[in-house]
């Protein structure tokens, strides 16, 4: 194959890798509102405690056990004395939150529309490799993935998800590993992400391209050990830099 690259002060482009979560999309917004919808659930199937109060307990349960434990809604009626579900089997209580939960990703999971609008231009106008690094569990971030309609953008053998390949972010060989698996140089690579300390440290390490995203999120006043080549935005300001540094136009 042969690949169309891109200088920048002496260095070639030939792939973009995009973190999924508050890059692609605003996971802090989503998550607010899901787990919102998934309490109200609970409370109207009998789950008799202050609304507020419920969202502070399951926070709780989320910061303790991770945001990929799947079990939140069980520990959460652990948590409360039995007496404000009396009555109520306490699997119809979790079910309600569950059903909510994915109810409001298929209404409201979607990428920012200027995310999916650039990824359509690259993936049409270059020959770049667009791909995803990303932290988590396979199946869930995958899930992402697919219903914010993104995988026609994104090169098939490109999407590397840490669960699926035993490394975890910040370990640098979650970065090495995506570009050995495509035989091309970390110098030759960009990697766009919003944390400091995940998605910009550990590329720069090994010597890529790193844009931090910077348009919300829980990361937005935290800063890393290294800074990144560029800041933005959103993506029409990551277009804008592909086109300045990169000579990129489409």
């Amino acid at each position: 194959m042969l690949w169309k690259t891109f200088a920048v002060t002496g260095m070639l482009l030939r792939a973009i890798f995009f973190d999924i979560d508050d890059t692609l999309y605003s996971t802090s917004e989503f998550s607010e509102i899901a787990r919102s919808n998934a309490i109200d659930a609970m409370i109207e199937a009998g789950l008799s405690l202050p609304r507020e109060q419920l969202l502070v307990e399951l926070e709780e349960v989320i910061r303790e056990f991770s945001t990929n434990y799947e079990h939140h809604f069980d520990k959460l009626l652990l948590r409360i004395p039995r007496r404000h579900y009396k009555g109520v089997n306490p699997a119809i209580l979790v079910a309600a939150g569950v059903v909510a939960y994915h109810e409001t990703k298929v209404r409201q999971l979607a990428p920012y529309e200027d995310a999916i609008e650039v990824l359509r231009l690259l993936s049409s106008k270059t020959n770049l490799i667009l791909g995803v690094i990303t932290e988590g569990l396979e199946v869930k971030q995958a899930e992402k993935l697919l219903r914010m309609r993104i995988t026609p953008y994104l090169s098939p053998n490109a999407i590397f998800i840490s669960n699926q390949l035993g490394i975890s972010k910040p370990n640098p060989k979650l970065y090495q590993r995506a570009c050995s698996d495509l035989n091309i140089k970390p110098v030759e690579t960009m990697y766009v992400g919003d944390h400091p300390r995940y998605d910009i440290d550990p590329p720069n390490s090994i010597g890529m391209i790193t844009v931090r995203m910077r348009r919300g999120g829980k990361y937005q006043g935290e800063e890393g050990e290294t800074r990144p080549h560029r800041e933005v935005q959103n993506f029409w300001d990551l277009l804008d830099y592909l086109r300045q540094e990169f000579m990129i136009q489409v």
